[in-house]
C-alpha cells in the first residue's frame, strides 16, 4: 500500500473557466473570506485550477543581504490562487520531462505517480507559506523532492521485484537531492532492471539542490533532515522486500529505535511515523526563514517525529483498512488487537502532537497542519462506510473548533469534488 493514496487522477489543464469551475470557485472564494486563517487544504486536481492568467504571479524573490523573519501567510485565498496553480505547473513541468524518457516501464510509473499522487505535492506545499519571501523555491523544491518520492515508492512497489539492494540504490537519489556538497552522478539504477529514464531522476535531483541552496538556513536544517531521511529510506527498502521477510524485518529494524521514545511506541507505529515527510517539508520551511536556531530545528523535529508524522500515517492506513483487507495488503493499523485500541492509540498520538506543537515556532502555523490531517483524512467516505464516525468526530472534538471547521470545509470540498 501507498503510504498516502491519492484518490483523484489529473485531468487535462484548461486556462477557461468554464461554468462548473465558475461555481466552484466562486463558493470556495466566498467562504474564503470566514476561514482565512485556514491554511492546509487538499487536492485541487489540474482541470479545476484557477486560470493561469488570472493567478498572481510569484517573482524569483531575491533574499536581501540582511533578511527579516517575515511571518508565515496563512490565508486559505493564498493557498489556492498562488501556491496551487503553481504547484500545477511545476507537476506539468516534470510531466514534459518524461517525453525524453525511452524505457516504457519507467515512464508509464513516472506518469502514474505525477497523475494519482499529485495530492503529495499539493498537500505538502502548504509549507511554502512558512515564510512567503521564498515560496517560490520552496514550491520548486516540494514539488520536485515529493516527485521523486512517489517515484521511487511506485517502482519499488509496481516493479515485481524484492531486491534490497535495487531499493537502496534508488533511494540514493533521495539523499543526493538533500546535499548541498558536488558530487558525481550516481547511477541509480544499477541494480533495477529498467534504467533509461532520459535523465529524469537526475534533473529531479539537480532541482533539489539548485533549491536547497537558495534557503538562507539550510545548513541548519540539513543534519536534521538527512537523519530523518535515512530512517524514511530504511523503511522503503524494507516494506517493500517479500511478504515472508517483511514483518520479521520491520519488527527487528523498529524495535531497536523506539527503546528512547516516550511513552512507549510499538514498533508498527514507528514505522508508520518514518513514512511520512511531512516532517522534512517542515525543516523546509524553517530553512527558509533567516537564522533559524539549532533549538528550534530540534523542537520542531521533536514534535513531529514520531508524533504528528506517526498521526499522519496512521490516519491513512486507519481508513483504508477495509480496502487493504479486501487487496491483501499490509496496513499497519491492522496491527492492533482491537479496533478500540486503535482509537486509542490516535488519541495518544493526536495528544502528543499538540503538545509538541505548543514548544515550536510559529505553534499556529504547525496547529493547522495537524488540524488539517484530521480533517482531510475523517472527511473521506471510507470513514463511515466502515462505520468510524464516532471515533472519527471523537478525534475532531479532542483537536478543538478550528478542526471543526476545517472538518467542514473538506466535507463541502468532497461534496463539490474537489476533493
Amino acid at each position: 500500500m501507498n503510504l498516502v493514496k491519492a484518490i483523484i487522477p489529473g485531468k487535462t489543464s484548461s486556462n477557461r473557466r468554464s461554468p462548473a469551475n465558475s461555481q466552484r470557485i466562486d463558493q470556495l472564494q466566498a467562504r474564503s473570506s470566514r476561514i482565512n486563517r485556514c491554511g492546509f487544504l487538499p487536492s485541487v486536481v489540474e482541470g479545476e485550477e484557477l486560470p493561469v492568467n488570472k493567478v498572481p504571479f510569484i517573482p524569483k524573490s531575491r533574499a536581501p543581504a540582511t533578511e527579516t523573519a517575515v511571518p508565515p501567510d496563512l490565508s486559505v485565498s493564498r493557498f489556492l490562487t498562488v501556491v496551487l496553480p503553481q504547484v500545477s505547473r511545476e507537476l506539468r513541468r516534470w510531466d514534459k520531462q518524461l517525453d525524453h524518457c525511452e524505457d516504457w516501464l519507467l515512464r508509464q510509473q513516472a506518469r502514474l505517480s505525477l497523475r494519482h499522487k499529485r495530492f503529495h505535492a499539493q498537500g505538502g506545499s502548504f509549507f511554502t507559506l512558512y515564510n512567503p519571501i521564498h515560496t517560490r523555491e520552496l514550491i520548486s523544491l516540494i514539488v520536485a523532492f515529493q516527485t521523486i518520492s512517489d517515484y521511487l515508492d511506485n517502482l519499488c512497489d509496481r516493479g515485481g521485484i524484492y531486491d534490497e539492494a535495487a531499493f537502496r540504490c534508488l533511494h540514493h537519489a533521495m539523499a543526493d537531492a538533500l546535499s548541498p556538497h558536488p558530487h558525481r552522478e550516481r547511477e541509480y539504477y544499477r541494480f533495477y532492471p529498467c534504467r533509461n529514464d532520459g535523465g529524469y531522476l537526475q534533473a529531479l535531483v539537480a532541482e533539489c539542490r539548485r533549491q536547497t541552496a537558495t534557503l538562507p538556513s539550510y545548513a541548519a536544517v540539513q543534519p536534521e533532515l538527512l537523519k530523518l531521511l535515512s530512517l524514511y529510506c530504511d523503511l522503503q527498502v524494507y516494506k517493500h522486500l517479500a511478504p515472508k521477510l517483511r514483518h520479521s524485518r520491520l519488527k527487528q529494524w523498529a524495535r531497536e529505535r523506539t527503546a528512547a521514545i516516550a511513552p512507549p511506541i510499538y514498533f508498527w507505529e514507528y514505522a508508520a511515523a518514518c513514512g511520512s515527510t511531512l516532517a522534512l517539508f517542515a525543516l523546509f520551511g524553517a530553512a527558509a526563514a533567516p537564522e533559524t536556531r539549532p533549538e528550534e530545528v530540534k523542537r520542531i523535529v521533536k514534535g513531529y517525529f514520531p508524533w504528528i508524522c506517526g498521526l499522519h500515517i496512521l490516519l491513512d492506513y486507519w481508513i483504508d483498512q477495509e480496502e487493504d483487507r479486501i487487496g491483501g495488503d499490509f496496513n499497519f493499523a491492522a496491527c492492533y488487537r482491537s479496533p478500540e485500541l486503535a482509537a486509542q492509540r490516535l488519541h495518544l498520538f493526536l495528544q502528543k502532537s499538540l503538545e509538541g506543537i505548543s514548544r515550536m515556532p510559529n505553534p499556529q502555523f504547525h496547529r493547522i497542519v495537524v488540524h488539517g490531517l484530521l480533517a482531510v483524512y475523517l472527511s473521506d467516505p471510507k470513514v463511515k462506510k466502515q462505520g468510524l464516525e464516532k471515533n472519527a468526530q471523537s478525534l475532531i472534538k479532542k483537536a478543538g473548533p478550528q478542526a471543526g471547521m476545517f472538518f467542514r470545509l473538506c466535507a463541502l470540498l468532497r461534496r463539490l469534488a474537489v476533493l
